[in-house]
């Protein structure tokens, strides 16, 4: 593996060109379709938030992302602007600008930390450790480019297997991330593994993100780069052309660190 072109970390991080401006050079290598993995691009219109808020204390609450086009490796150009900045709370837009048009956007919520007495976390289900669970092979067929770079260990129902259930379950890492498993680096592994759908299907279709939402529980903290995460999944409902699928991240020590769920549309 090349640490100049696998490190999740690295490649999501923009350059500050000034005035709520950013540059990003969308790597090659990352590809998801006719595009570039989304879970990359909201990570980068993140970061680029994260650099624009003046308070560091702020951390990622919430964000929600669309992904209008497909964004091609190559120079892009992100813009941010404040909605608005309270006591405690500040609300960002961020879109990513290539060619001529819009291609992504991400609303993001960052707040300080609040000393309420007003905690609690579910209890996982239980899993296999990751370590008894096998790593698929780096590359195989019918995945996008992009997996290659991420360490999957599923012990759910596989994809086109004809499951029972729309459910998928596994641990996940990114083979390389060099400054460690922060906000951004969830949001890339909440949209990193396949759809949960994909279990009950015999064969591949081709389906697509149409909505991104994801809760940070992190709290401001980096986990270990080597630091496995749980991953489950499942399916709401499906209807008109359209599901809804809930992810979650744990912890191996079973803390609950991101909620997503995405608006899927099965293209045929």
């Amino acid at each position: 593996m090349d640490a100049a072109t696998d490190d999740l970390s690295t490649l999501m991080e923009p350059r500050d060109l000034g005035s709520g401006a950013f540059a990003l050079d969308v790597p090659a290598g990352w590809g998801q379709a006719r595009g570039t993995f989304g879970g990359l691009v909201l990570g980068a219109l993140l970061r680029a938030i994260e650099r624009s808020e003046p308070d560091a204390d702020r951390l990622l609450r919430s964000i929600s992302g669309e992904i209008a086009g497909p964004v091609v490796a190559g120079p892009a150009r992100l813009v941010v602007e404040a909605v608005r900045r309270g006591n405690g709370v500040s609300t960002w837009a961020a879109r990513l600008e290539q060619g001529e048009g819009t291609l992504a956007t991400a609303n993001v919520v960052l707040g300080r930390n609040r000393d309420i007495d007003r905690t609690w976390s579910p209890t996982p289900e239980p899993a296999p450790p990751w370590r008894e669970c096998p790593a698929l092979p780096a590359e195989l067929p019918f995945v996008p480019e992009f997996s290659q770079h991420l360490e999957y260990r599923p012990f759910g129902p596989l994809p086109f297997t004809g499951a029972a259930e729309p459910v998928s379950a596994g641990w996940i890492r990114p083979r390389v991330a060099g400054r460690g498993i922060g906000a951004a680096e969830l949001v890339a592994l909440c949209d990193a593994w396949w759809p949960a759908a994909f279990s009950v299907e015999r064969a591949p279709r081709p389906i697509a993100t149409v909505a991104y939402t994801m809760q940070c529980l992190l709290g401001g903290r980096v986990l270990p780069a080597d630091a496995p995460l749980l991953h489950r999944a499942r399916v709401i409902a499906s209807a008109q052309g359209f599901f809804v699928e809930l992810r979650e991240l744990w912890t191996e020590a079973g803390e609950l660190v991101a909620l997503n769920q995405q608006t899927f549309v099965w293209i045929r």
